[in-house]
Protein backbone atom coordinates (compact mmCIF):
# COMPACT_ATOMS: atom_id res chain seq x y z
CA UNK A 1 0.00 0.00 0.00
CA UNK A 2 1.34 3.45 -1.40
CA UNK A 3 2.27 5.87 2.09
CA UNK A 4 1.56 9.33 2.35
CA UNK A 5 3.39 11.09 4.64
CA UNK A 6 1.07 13.97 6.71
CA UNK A 7 2.26 17.21 8.69
CA UNK A 8 -0.12 18.42 10.74
CA UNK A 9 -0.60 20.68 13.80
CA UNK A 10 -2.18 24.07 14.71
CA UNK A 11 -1.56 27.39 12.91
CA UNK A 12 1.52 29.40 12.94
CA UNK A 13 3.71 26.03 14.25
CA UNK A 14 6.15 25.75 10.97
CA UNK A 15 4.30 23.45 9.02
CA UNK A 16 4.90 25.16 5.80
CA UNK A 17 8.42 25.40 5.82
CA UNK A 18 9.48 22.20 6.99
CA UNK A 19 7.30 20.34 4.56
CA UNK A 20 8.75 21.79 1.72
CA UNK A 21 12.01 21.05 3.15
CA UNK A 22 10.82 17.55 3.34
CA UNK A 23 9.30 17.25 -0.09
CA UNK A 24 12.78 18.31 -1.48
CA UNK A 25 13.86 15.31 0.56
CA UNK A 26 11.43 12.96 -0.38
CA UNK A 27 11.16 13.85 -4.02
CA UNK A 28 7.10 14.47 -3.00
CA UNK A 29 4.62 17.11 -3.88
CA UNK A 30 2.52 18.89 -1.48
CA UNK A 31 -1.42 18.80 -0.43
CA UNK A 32 -2.96 21.44 1.37
CA UNK A 33 -5.35 20.21 4.04
CA UNK A 34 -6.37 23.92 4.83
CA UNK A 35 -10.32 24.82 4.56
CA UNK A 36 -9.26 28.28 3.70
CA UNK A 37 -6.75 28.14 1.28
CA UNK A 38 -8.86 26.55 -1.10
CA UNK A 39 -11.00 29.85 -1.22
CA UNK A 40 -8.86 32.22 -3.62
CA UNK A 41 -7.90 35.98 -3.21
CA UNK A 42 -7.70 34.94 0.43
CA UNK A 43 -3.96 34.91 0.78
CA UNK A 44 -2.84 36.89 3.39
CA UNK A 45 -4.80 35.70 5.85
CA UNK A 46 -4.84 31.83 5.53
CA UNK A 47 -1.28 32.08 5.22
CA UNK A 48 -0.98 30.66 2.12
CA UNK A 49 2.36 29.34 0.98
CA UNK A 50 4.20 32.56 -0.77
CA UNK A 51 4.54 32.58 -4.54
CA UNK A 52 8.03 31.88 -4.10
CA UNK A 53 7.49 28.65 -1.71
CA UNK A 54 5.04 27.30 -4.49
CA UNK A 55 7.79 27.70 -6.99
CA UNK A 56 10.17 25.49 -4.87
CA UNK A 57 7.58 22.43 -4.91
CA UNK A 58 4.42 21.48 -6.41
CA UNK A 59 1.45 22.73 -4.02
CA UNK A 60 -2.04 21.02 -4.74
CA UNK A 61 -5.34 21.99 -3.38
CA UNK A 62 -4.46 25.80 -3.29
CA UNK A 63 -6.84 28.48 -5.12
CA UNK A 64 -9.68 25.79 -6.45
CA UNK A 65 -12.68 27.27 -5.39
CA UNK A 66 -13.89 31.22 -5.36
CA UNK A 67 -14.95 32.86 -2.11
CA UNK A 68 -18.49 33.30 -3.36
CA UNK A 69 -19.17 29.83 -3.34
CA UNK A 70 -19.10 27.12 -0.53
CA UNK A 71 -16.86 24.11 -0.40
CA UNK A 72 -17.25 20.88 1.26
CA UNK A 73 -15.50 18.49 2.98
CA UNK A 74 -16.58 15.85 0.90
CA UNK A 75 -15.82 18.03 -2.46
CA UNK A 76 -12.08 18.05 -0.71
CA UNK A 77 -11.47 14.28 -0.06
CA UNK A 78 -12.58 14.05 -4.06
CA UNK A 79 -10.50 16.48 -5.23
CA UNK A 80 -7.34 15.27 -2.57
CA UNK A 81 -7.97 12.01 -3.89
CA UNK A 82 -7.33 12.90 -7.39
CA UNK A 83 -4.29 14.66 -6.46
CA UNK A 84 -2.90 11.75 -4.50
CA UNK A 85 -3.29 9.44 -7.68
CA UNK A 86 -1.44 11.99 -10.14
CA UNK A 87 1.59 12.52 -7.64
CA UNK A 88 1.68 8.75 -7.18
CA UNK A 89 1.64 8.13 -10.80
CA UNK A 90 4.33 10.39 -11.78
CA UNK A 91 5.96 8.65 -9.12
CA UNK A 92 6.25 11.29 -6.34
CA UNK A 93 5.78 11.01 -2.71
CA UNK A 94 2.72 13.05 -1.61
CA UNK A 95 3.57 14.99 1.14
CA UNK A 96 -0.30 16.16 3.04
CA UNK A 97 -0.06 19.76 5.19
CA UNK A 98 -2.36 21.42 7.10
CA UNK A 99 -4.59 22.05 10.16
CA UNK A 100 -8.04 21.08 9.41
CA UNK A 101 -8.12 18.20 10.90
CA UNK A 102 -11.53 16.99 9.65
CA UNK A 103 -9.90 17.29 6.04
CA UNK A 104 -7.05 15.02 7.45
CA UNK A 105 -9.55 12.59 9.30
CA UNK A 106 -12.09 12.61 6.49
CA UNK A 107 -9.11 11.33 3.94
CA UNK A 108 -7.50 8.87 6.27
CA UNK A 109 -10.56 7.50 8.18
CA UNK A 110 -12.80 8.07 5.75
CA UNK A 111 -16.11 10.17 5.28
CA UNK A 112 -19.90 9.65 4.65
CA UNK A 113 -21.92 11.82 1.77
CA UNK A 114 -23.73 13.74 4.09
CA UNK A 115 -26.64 16.67 3.13
CA UNK A 116 -25.43 20.11 2.57
CA UNK A 117 -26.05 22.52 5.05
CA UNK A 118 -29.72 24.66 5.72
CA UNK A 119 -29.09 27.23 7.46
CA UNK A 120 -32.74 27.90 7.59
CA UNK A 121 -33.31 24.40 9.94
CA UNK A 122 -29.66 25.42 11.74
CA UNK A 123 -31.62 28.68 12.91
CA UNK A 124 -34.67 27.29 14.01
CA UNK A 125 -32.76 24.75 16.51
CA UNK A 126 -30.33 27.71 17.81
CA UNK A 127 -33.91 29.49 18.41
CA UNK A 128 -35.18 26.59 20.13
CA UNK A 129 -31.93 26.05 21.75
CA UNK A 130 -32.05 29.68 22.97
CA UNK A 131 -35.55 29.97 24.50
CA UNK A 132 -34.85 26.36 26.60
CA UNK A 133 -31.70 25.30 26.85
CA UNK A 134 -30.58 22.01 26.40
CA UNK A 135 -33.23 20.94 23.89
CA UNK A 136 -30.80 20.24 21.38
CA UNK A 137 -29.45 17.56 22.95
CA UNK A 138 -32.55 16.22 24.32
CA UNK A 139 -33.75 16.21 20.73
CA UNK A 140 -30.85 14.76 19.06
CA UNK A 141 -31.08 12.17 22.36
CA UNK A 142 -34.62 11.06 20.98
CA UNK A 143 -33.21 10.63 16.83
CA UNK A 144 -29.64 9.26 17.93
CA UNK A 145 -28.67 8.25 20.65
CA UNK A 146 -25.07 6.34 19.70
CA UNK A 147 -24.00 9.80 18.33
CA UNK A 148 -25.41 11.75 21.21
CA UNK A 149 -22.90 9.81 23.66
CA UNK A 150 -20.05 11.02 21.62
CA UNK A 151 -21.23 14.51 21.51
CA UNK A 152 -20.25 17.38 24.22
CA UNK A 153 -23.56 18.69 24.66
CA UNK A 154 -22.46 22.30 24.57
CA UNK A 155 -20.96 21.77 21.21
CA UNK A 156 -24.17 22.85 19.60
CA UNK A 157 -22.49 23.21 16.31
CA UNK A 158 -21.90 19.97 16.09
CA UNK A 159 -25.31 18.59 18.00
CA UNK A 160 -27.52 20.86 15.21
CA UNK A 161 -25.21 19.30 12.49
CA UNK A 162 -26.20 15.87 13.63
CA UNK A 163 -30.01 16.70 13.61
CA UNK A 164 -29.81 17.93 10.34
CA UNK A 165 -28.23 14.95 8.96
CA UNK A 166 -31.32 12.92 10.97
CA UNK A 167 -33.94 14.89 9.76
CA UNK A 168 -32.60 14.97 6.01
CA UNK A 169 -31.43 11.66 5.73
CA UNK A 170 -34.64 10.17 7.88
CA UNK A 171 -31.52 7.70 9.20
CA UNK A 172 -29.80 7.91 12.35
CA UNK A 173 -26.30 9.43 11.60
CA UNK A 174 -24.75 6.81 13.71
CA UNK A 175 -25.85 4.42 11.49
CA UNK A 176 -24.78 6.24 8.41
CA UNK A 177 -21.02 6.78 9.07
CA UNK A 178 -21.08 3.25 9.80
CA UNK A 179 -22.19 2.33 6.71
CA UNK A 180 -20.99 4.70 4.35
CA UNK A 181 -17.41 5.88 5.74
CA UNK A 182 -14.80 4.55 2.89
CA UNK A 183 -10.87 5.69 3.90
CA UNK A 184 -8.84 6.80 0.89
CA UNK A 185 -6.89 3.38 0.41
CA UNK A 186 -3.62 4.76 1.47
CA UNK A 187 -0.91 4.35 4.39
CA UNK A 188 -1.26 7.88 6.12
CA UNK A 189 1.61 8.52 8.26
CA UNK A 190 0.74 11.10 10.87
CA UNK A 191 3.04 13.71 12.35
CA UNK A 192 1.92 16.79 14.36
CA UNK A 193 4.04 19.77 15.45
CA UNK A 194 3.06 20.66 18.97
CA UNK A 195 4.93 23.79 20.51
CA UNK A 196 4.21 24.99 24.15
CA UNK A 197 1.03 27.28 24.51
CA UNK A 198 2.61 30.70 25.37
CA UNK A 199 5.76 30.36 22.55
CA UNK A 200 2.61 29.48 20.29
CA UNK A 201 0.67 32.21 20.86
CA UNK A 202 3.33 34.86 20.66
CA UNK A 203 4.18 33.25 17.22
CA UNK A 204 0.45 33.98 16.49
CA UNK A 205 -0.15 37.75 17.64
CA UNK A 206 3.54 38.29 15.90
CA UNK A 207 2.53 36.40 12.76
CA UNK A 208 -0.86 38.70 12.84
CA UNK A 209 0.75 41.77 12.93
CA UNK A 210 3.25 40.98 9.75
CA UNK A 211 -0.07 40.11 7.83
CA UNK A 212 -1.26 43.19 8.65
CA UNK A 213 1.82 44.62 7.75
CA UNK A 214 1.80 42.83 4.48
CA UNK A 215 -2.09 44.18 3.44
CA UNK A 216 -4.70 41.95 5.29
CA UNK A 217 -6.86 45.20 5.78
CA UNK A 218 -6.69 45.73 2.10
CA UNK A 219 -7.32 42.14 0.86
CA UNK A 220 -10.36 41.88 3.24
CA UNK A 221 -11.75 45.33 1.97
CA UNK A 222 -11.52 43.65 -1.28
CA UNK A 223 -13.66 40.55 -0.45
CA UNK A 224 -15.80 42.58 1.91
CA UNK A 225 -17.37 43.78 -1.61
CA UNK A 226 -18.08 40.52 -2.67
CA UNK A 227 -21.23 38.42 -1.68
CA UNK A 228 -19.41 35.38 0.15
CA UNK A 229 -20.22 31.98 0.65
CA UNK A 230 -20.58 31.38 4.47
CA UNK A 231 -17.50 29.46 5.26
CA UNK A 232 -14.94 32.43 3.65
CA UNK A 233 -17.23 34.77 5.73
CA UNK A 234 -16.29 33.34 8.44
CA UNK A 235 -12.85 33.08 8.09
CA UNK A 236 -10.21 34.25 11.13
CA UNK A 237 -9.03 37.91 9.84
CA UNK A 238 -11.46 38.79 7.63
CA UNK A 239 -14.83 38.01 9.56
CA UNK A 240 -13.20 40.33 12.31
CA UNK A 241 -11.48 43.40 10.05
CA UNK A 242 -15.62 42.72 7.93
CA UNK A 243 -17.37 43.92 11.82
CA UNK A 244 -14.55 46.97 11.63
CA UNK A 245 -15.68 47.93 7.93
CA UNK A 246 -18.87 48.01 9.44
CA UNK A 247 -18.26 50.16 12.37
CA UNK A 248 -18.70 47.77 14.75
CA UNK A 249 -15.49 47.50 16.30
CA UNK A 250 -12.16 50.06 16.04
CA UNK A 251 -9.16 48.97 13.95
CA UNK A 252 -7.50 48.16 17.73
CA UNK A 253 -9.95 46.20 18.26
CA UNK A 254 -10.47 44.10 15.31
CA UNK A 255 -6.99 43.03 15.64
CA UNK A 256 -6.81 42.31 19.21
CA UNK A 257 -10.00 40.18 18.07
CA UNK A 258 -7.96 38.48 15.40
CA UNK A 259 -4.95 37.67 17.66
CA UNK A 260 -7.72 36.26 20.31
CA UNK A 261 -9.50 34.33 17.82
CA UNK A 262 -6.48 32.84 16.00
CA UNK A 263 -5.37 32.06 19.54
CA UNK A 264 -8.45 30.47 20.05
CA UNK A 265 -8.36 28.32 17.01
CA UNK A 266 -4.89 26.99 17.87
CA UNK A 267 -6.02 25.64 20.97
CA UNK A 268 -8.72 23.45 19.36
CA UNK A 269 -6.56 22.08 16.98
CA UNK A 270 -4.00 21.22 19.33
CA UNK A 271 -7.09 19.14 21.45
CA UNK A 272 -8.22 17.73 18.57
CA UNK A 273 -4.96 16.29 17.33
CA UNK A 274 -4.10 15.45 20.67
CA UNK A 275 -7.22 13.57 20.69
CA UNK A 276 -6.70 11.77 16.81
CA UNK A 277 -4.92 8.35 18.10
CA UNK A 278 -2.94 7.46 15.19
CA UNK A 279 -1.28 10.63 15.16
CA UNK A 280 2.90 11.30 16.60
CA UNK A 281 2.59 14.76 18.26
CA UNK A 282 6.43 15.60 18.30
CA UNK A 283 7.19 18.69 20.56
CA UNK A 284 9.39 21.67 18.66
CA UNK A 285 9.12 24.08 21.54
CA UNK A 286 12.02 26.73 21.44
CA UNK A 287 12.98 25.19 17.64
CA UNK A 288 12.55 27.56 15.18
CA UNK A 289 15.15 26.46 12.00
CA UNK A 290 13.21 24.84 9.21
CA UNK A 291 16.45 22.29 9.29
CA UNK A 292 16.15 21.27 13.18
CA UNK A 293 12.20 20.59 12.62
CA UNK A 294 12.98 18.45 9.72
CA UNK A 295 15.49 16.73 11.68
CA UNK A 296 12.87 15.53 14.10
CA UNK A 297 10.48 14.69 11.69
CA UNK A 298 12.67 12.33 9.96
CA UNK A 299 12.98 9.38 12.43
CA UNK A 300 9.45 8.75 12.31
CA UNK A 301 9.42 8.16 8.58
CA UNK A 302 9.51 5.31 7.37
CA UNK A 303 12.11 3.88 4.84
Amino acid sequence: MNKVVTICGPTCVGKTGVSILLAQQLGGEIISADSMQVYKDMDIGTAKPTIDQRSLIPHHMIDIAPPTEPYSTGRYVSEAALAIEDIIARGKRPIITGGTGLYIRAMSKGLFTAPSADWELRTNLMNAEAQTPGFLYNYLSGLDPKITEKLNPNDHRRVVRAIEVCLKCGTPMSRLQTEMTRPLPYEFIKICLMRQRDELYAMINERVDAMLAAGLTEEAQALFALELAHTPMQAIGYKELFAYFRKETGFDEAVSNIKQATRRYAKRQMSWFKNEPDIKCLDITGIFGENEILDKIIPHLPH
